[in-house]
């Protein structure tokens, strides 16, 4: 009897110790864990403090020459590539007001009077062959624009880069209208015939210089369709350069970002 209240005293004075034992131990390994998880947590966010840091320096430190010259063509290859396709796509001249081919100005008389004797449907065959005309001369202009970028020097990207919202689309102006001028003229000459340009526009006049007491009208359509197709180039490559300046979003890598970025503090 005695013996188990030995057993029994010292069973619970053990209990008591172990009892005591538990909550000290586990306070000396959570606080371990604590500690040693505050320096992880310490070092990551130096990690990411460190990474966000070089991000920002990145993007926003003074690209070098190399890399102004990589990011102007970069961006002007995605632009004109762009502008190239949308304007070669059915509907690329005749669905967009700002490129859309009219009447020659000294043919508007024309268009004004064939519809005010019903023949409002032969001005717009006109129009619309005018366009599908401009629309597959367009096909042409992609390489030619490419071309003109690779001749790019690096002064001529610093100055597109720095210069003004239109820089590069004035000198695509200077380097590509004889070459586009040459390459489009035989596909709309081509595409006037193809469409019924030239045939509905001889119509057009040929009613219109039978009526009496007016000024005969003698445009030479080819020409006329040529130059505004590469007139119409140029304000989408505008549209297109503009849109890369001015909308962060446009600007689709890290170079353009980085590029774009210093551009816009520069100015």
């Amino acid at each position: 009897m005695v013996g188990d209240l030995l057993t029994i005293d010292y069973t619970s004075h053990s209990m008591k110790k172990i009892n005591l034992l538990i909550p000290a131990l586990s306070m000396m390994v959570l606080g371990s864990f604590n500690a040693q998880g505050q320096s992880k947590l310490g070092s990551l966010l130096k990690k990411v403090t460190s990474a966000k840091s070089t991000s920002t320096t990145s993007t926003t430190a003074k690209p070098t020459a190399i890399e102004m010259g990589m990011g102007i063509k970069e961006a002007l290859e995605i632009g004109t590539s762009r502008g190239a396709d949308l304007l070669s796509a059915k509907d690329g001249f005749l669905g967009n007001l700002a490129v859309k081919i009219l009447f020659p100005p000294e043919a508007l008389k024309v268009e004004k009077t064939l519809r005010s004797i019903g023949l409002g449907s032969l001005a717009d065959n006109v129009i619309t062959s005018l366009n599908r005309a401009a629309e597959d001369a367009a096909k042409e202009a992609k390489p030619i624009f490419v071309s003109a970028i690779k001749q790019m020097t690096i002064t001529d990207a610093t100055n597109i880069l720095l210069g003004s919202d239109t820089s590069a689309t004035a000198y695509f102006k200077k380097a590509t209208t004889a070459q586009l001028m040459e390459k489009f003229k035989p596909v709309i000459s081509a595409s006037l015939a193809k469409v019924g340009a030239t045939k509905y526009w001889s119509t057009a006049t040929s009613q219109y210089n039978r009526l009496p007491m007016v000024t005969q009208v003698n445009t030479d359509l080819s020409a006329y369709t040529t130059q505004k197709a590469i007139n119409g180039m140029f304000i989408q490559v505008a549209q297109e350069e503009l849109n890369v300046r001015n909308s962060i979003g446009a600007r689709s890598s890290t170079l353009l970002q980085k590029v774009f970025g210093y551009a816009d503090k520069a100015k």
